[in-house]
C-alpha cells in the first residue's frame, strides 16, 4: 500500500473538474503531488490547491507518466482517446463521463454501495450518472433489508448538470423575463440539449427532456438510470423506469422515488435502514414541516432521504425525496471516493 500518490485530474477548468480539486483537498487519501491537466485552450491558467499555485497543463498521452490516479472530467471523446493511453502507462483511471459505464469489463462504482466491483478493475474504474448515485446510496439499505422488485423514479435536475454554459444561459433569461420580457422572445440555445434541434427556456419553467430522445421514446439520461442501477445492483430483472426533468434550480438534484419491496417490511424499519446507512442523512419530519431540500444540500457529501410513506392502495410500495448535490456526491467526491477505497483494498496498483 502505497504512502503517497500522484494524481492528475483531466479536465481541471470544468464544473466537475474543480470541484474535483476541492474534494481532493478535503480527502484522506495521501497525495505526493497533483498535476492538473486541460484542453490547449485552458492550458497556462493558473489554480490553486491547498494555497498552492498550479498551472494547468495541456493534455497528452505523456501527461500520465509517473500518474498513479487519473480522475477523468472532460467529456466522453477526451476519455475514449486518453484514458487507455493513461492504463497503459500504470495509471487508474476513474472516468467521470458515460464512455465506460455499460462496459462488461469496467466496474459502476458507487462506494456505499459496491465497492467489491472494484477488485474487478482493469485499469478503468467509471463514475455512474448523477441521478443514478444518489438514488442508488439511498436505496441500497432499503435492497438489503427488503429486496426492490420494482423502481419508478421522477427526477428534478439541476442546471448546473448541463454545464456552466447553461447555467449563465438561465441566469440570463431570468433577469430577462423580471424585466418583463415575453417566454417567447428568451434567448434558448443550449436547453434541454445542446446538440439537439431545438432549444427552450428553463427559466420559471420546466423541461422533461435530458439527453436526447432514444429507444421507446425515453431519454438517454433515463436509459442511464435504468440500465446502471440494473448493473449496480447486479440484478438485470429489477423492473425500472425513469422520468428526468430540468428545473430551474442551480444546484443539487432531486427525486421522487417509488419502490416495491420483495418482502414484507414498515415505513420504520426503512427510516431505520437508512438512518444506520453510510452516507445517508434522514430529514423526515413532516409535523415540523422537516424534509430534503436542494439549497440546504449544496456543497455537502452525502444524500438526504425524507417523505417516508407507504403507498395508499399498494401494501409493499414506499414512496421516498432523495436530494443530493450533483456536483459533489453526483461527480466529484463520489470519484474522490472511489481512490480512498481503492488505496484502502491496496487496488492501486504502482
Amino acid at each position: 500500500m502505497s504512502d503517497g500518490y500522484n494524481v492528475a485530474v483531466v479536465g481541471a477548468t470544468g464544473a466537475v473538474g474543480t470541484k474535483l480539486i476541492e474534494m481532493l483537498e478535503q480527502t484522506n487519501l495521501p497525495l505526493k503531488n497533483v498535476k492538473l491537466l486541460a484542453s490547449e485552450r485552458s492550458a497556462g491558467r493558473k489554480l490553486f490547491f491547498k494555497g498552492s499555485e498550479i498551472f494547468v497543463e495541456e493534455l497528452t498521452a505523456e501527461s500520465f507518466d509517473d500518474v498513479d490516479i487519473a480522475f477523468f472530467s472532460a467529456g466522453g471523446s477526451t476519455s475514449q482517446a486518453f484514458a487507455s493511453e493513461a492504463v497503459k502507462r500504470g495509471t487508474v483511471v476513474v472516468d467521470n463521463t458515460s464512455q465506460f459505464r455499460m462496459d462488461k469489463d469496467t466496474p459502476l462504482v458507487v462506494p456505499e454501495v459496491n465497492k467489491e466491483a472494484l477488485k474487478q478493475h482493469q485499469g478503468i474504474i467509471a463514475n455512474p450518472n448523477c441521478s443514478t448515485i444518489q438514488m442508488m446510496v439511498a436505496l441500497k439499505p432499503i435492497k438489503e433489508l427488503a429486496g426492490i422488485d420494482r423502481i419508478i423514479t421522477s427526477t428534478y435536475q439541476a442546471v448546473s448538470g448541463a454545464g456552466a454554459r447553461a447555467v449563465e444561459e438561465i441566469k440570463q433569461q431570468s433577469r430577462e423575463m423580471l424585466d418583463g420580457e415575453l417566454p417567447e422572445n428568451l434567448t434558448a440555445e443550449i436547453l434541454p440539449v445542446a446538440s439537439d434541434k431545438k432549444h427552450y427556456p428553463l427559466a420559471f419553467n420546466a423541461l422533461a427532456q435530458i439527453d436526447k430522445f432514444a429507444e421507446e421514446d425515453y431519454t438517454k439520461e433515463e436509459w442511464k438510470m435504468a440500465n446502471e442501477t440494473k448493473k449496480i445492483m447486479e440484478d438485470s430483472q429489477i423492473k425500472i423506469s425513469a422520468t428526468c426533468v430540468r428545473v430551474p434550480v442551480i444546484t443539487s438534484h432531486s427525486e421522487s422515488i417509488y419502490i416495491e419491496t420483495k418482502e414484507k417490511t414498515t415505513v420504520a424499519q426503512i427510516r431505520d435502514s437508512l438512518e444506520k446507512a453510510p452516507g445517508v442523512v434522514v430529514e423526515d419530519d413532516p409535523s415540523q414541516q422537516v424534509y430534503p431540500q436542494a439549497l440546504n444540500s449544496v456543497g455537502k457529501k452525502e444524500t438526504f432521504v425524507g417523505r417516508l410513506r407507504q403507498d395508499l392502495d399498494i401494501e409493499d410500495g414506499y414512496h421516498l425525496w432523495v436530494v443530493s448535490d450533483n456536483l459533489i456526491k453526483g461527480a466529484a467526491w463520489n470519484s474522490v471516493q472511489i481512490a480512498e477505497t481503492l488505496h484502502e483494498m491496496d487496488l492501486v496498483h504502482v
